[in-house]
């Protein structure tokens, strides 16, 4: 029956989740945050800012709009 492919289902899509899940506890770890990523120009742009803004080049660590001078 339909039902006899679920466990094999059930299976792969847990090894298919682990990379991704480790991924962002790693990086949660790492930096406190998860990794940002940037795929467009806009949002590359305001990772930039981000580092401006914190005042220590790294965009992980942004200050909050009532922070800044």
């Amino acid at each position: 029956m339909w039902y006899e492919i679920l466990p094999g289902f059930a299976i792969m899509t847990a090894c298919l989740m682990i990379p991704g899940f480790s991924t962002v506890l790693f990086h949660r770890l790492e930096f406190g945050k998860e990794k940002r990523v940037a795929r467009y120009p806009y949002q590359w742009y305001l990772m930039e800012r981000d580092r401006r803004v914190s005042g220590q080049q790294q965009w992980f660590t942004s200050k909050g709009l009532e922070n800044i001078d």
